[in-house]
């Protein structure tokens, strides 16, 4: 509150600063109930356990007035989602019921397991006031494999449904013709339809709250004091940006692989620049589009920038659309980091983790206090499916985080995601009751952290053994062949590894496989640790 009244936030529109911040965190908590609706609504452990999924409240034209404490990746694609969904629907032609969908990655989303629900909210007078948004991972929208992200992938059209922005209701009414197609294309079609509701009940708790506080405050007042956030987040983050050191920070990232040519590492090359209130990051450099499904749209290297410049400026700013209108990039065309269609995407996340850790890398020596050691910039996916013994399809999906770096403060945090992800790690229960897998050991992989004065976090060493007769499994890792760095002489962390042992051979994994294991075949992970910082 101190910091709103300093600047004078709203002051410009005639607005009471104090009421400004009262109102700013009253869009938080709605964000925030969305999202606590759509977790406990879902049907999948993806969701359930793993927390894949996310909750926004955007203006009528389409930037960010708040988020969920969610999934940064979701939160940021959410942006040109809605901005896309303008474009086919807008707000003059939408009504009060309507709710459209859309997953495609070339029109503004990420993958297509992540499939957005957007709708307008409109005020007692009828008319529209703000747009509410959701973002769920799916745990299968057809494809190749099971789980929806095949590694070998060569193109989009082997990766699952693909959905251009659509309406799923029409003032109300559902649309079952696309409810049908949707069904017809997916291996669960009972688990999406019930994640799919979850979005639009959590989109229906925030139509419902946004609307009562216009009826408090008036429209006028409302949409003055959304404007009033906006420029007041802008405002401070460009004063934070003049207070960083100026100037242009240069980094580069490797990625192991691209899931198809398993011994072709995969460059990220950033030049981020600093000044006058202004953060350009320019990927020029990085390697062509790849072959394999770790392509990474423009909406996903768009979405690991804004994270870097939240993570680079204070806490203290109101996290909303403001902030983002500082940030500009230069994509080279054909990348990794902005493909053609139908370039495969599905391991985009992958990408994306590495370009933020590259993005913050760039800046360790000259913001100490602010960015310590790599982290491992690791979210391992792993997708089982087949058929129970009682002949019942199951698929399931599990995300295994490694070890974040040092810091001047103090040990990295151990198997914690990083970067631009924000899921959970799964109770053992909840794997073993959705598929015939048993856990067989969950452990901290011991002396994987790098050494220093301050330890980096350290990985997570998990076994999987396979019950079933024959279970379709996606192995998505990364850090096999490329450390964490330490900082100021802290060493790197583990490289990962992943193995199958079948008897008494054992195959390792290069990083990336989809692969049939049958009953008493166990799936070994290591994920890799953090970088370490300063001499022991």
């Amino acid at each position: 509150m101190q910091q709103i009244q300093e600047t004078g936030a709203g002051r410009e529109a005639g607005i009471d600063p104090i009421a400004l911040e009262v109102l700013r965190h009253k869009l938080d908590g709605i964000a925030n109930e969305m999202e606590t609706t759509l977790l406990r609504s879902s049907f999948s452990p993806i969701v359930k356990e793993g927390l894949d999924a996310s909750a926004s409240i955007f203006t009528l034209s389409g930037e960010t007035l708040a988020q969920a404490c969610a999934v940064p990746i979701h939160l940021a694609t959410l942006i040109p989602v809605v901005q896309a969904m303008l474009k086919i629907f807008p707000v003059e032609a939408m009504q009060d019921g309507d709710i459209y969908l859309m997953n495609d990655p070339y029109l503004g989303g990420t993958h297509l397991p992540d499939i957005a629900v957007v709708a307008p909210v409109f005020g007692d007078e009828g008319n529209p006031i703000a747009i509410v948004a959701t973002m769920t991972h799916h745990q299968d929208v057809g494809g190749m494999s099971p789980g929806s992200i095949p590694t070998n992938a060569t193109e989009i059209f082997q990766e699952g449904l693909r959905l251009p922005p659509l309406r799923l209701y029409r003032a109300g009414v559902l649309n079952q013709d696309l409810v049908d197609i949707v069904r017809l294309n997916v291996r669960m079609p009972d688990m999406l339809m019930g994640d799919l509701h979850a979005q639009v009940a959590a989109c229906s708790i925030g139509a419902q709250r946004l609307a009562a506080a216009q009826a408090s405050l008036g429209p006028v007042t409302l949409q003055q004091a959304f404007m009033a956030l906006l420029d007041h987040s802008e405002r401070m983050t460009a004063d934070a940006l003049r207070m960083l050191p100026q100037g242009t920070y240069r980094a580069t990232g490797w990625l192991d692989n691209d899931g198809v040519n398993l011994d072709v590492r995969v460059k990220i090359e950033v030049a981020v620049t600093v000044g006058d209130g202004v953060f350009h990051v320019d990927f020029t450099g990085t390697s062509k589009q790849v072959d394999g499904p770790f392509n990474c749209v423009a909406s996903g290297s768009q979405a690991a920038s804004y994270f870097a410049i939240r993570a680079l400026t204070s806490p203290d700013i109101p996290t909303n659309g403001g902030c983002f209108r500082n940030v500009t990039l230069t994509l080279p065309p054909r990348s990794i980091v902005n493909p053609d269609p139908p370039a495969p995407v599905c391991s985009r996340t992958a990408t994306i983790k590495r370009i933020t850790n590259t993005i913050l890398s760039a800046f360790n020596a000259v913001l100490p206090d602010r960015v310590g050691a790599d982290s491992a910039a690791t979210l391992l996916a792993v997708a089982f499916g087949g058929e129970d013994a009682d002949g019942e399809r199951f698929v399931v999906g599990e995300l295994i985080a490694g070890g974040s770096g040092a810091s001047q403060f103090g040990p990295g945090a151990s198997c914690i995601e990083t970067d631009a992800t924000n899921c959970m790690n799964y109770p053992v229960e909840a794997l073993e009751l959705a598929a015939p897998i048993r856990v067989n050991r969950v452990e901290l992989r011991t002396n994987s952290g790098g050494a220093g004065l301050h330890r980096g976090g350290m990985g997570l060493r998990k076994e999987f053994e396979i019950l079933g007769d024959r279970v379709t499994t996606t192995y998505r890792g990364e850090g096999h062949f490329h450390q964490a760095a330490g900082a100021f002489g802290g060493e790197a962390g583990a490289v990962a590894e992943g193995y199958i042992l079948r008897g008494g051979d054992r195959e390792d994994i290069k990083s990336k496989t989809v692969i049939t294991l049958r009953k008493g075949d166990r799936l070994v992970i290591e994920t890799p640790g953090g970088g370490g910082w300063g001499r022991a």
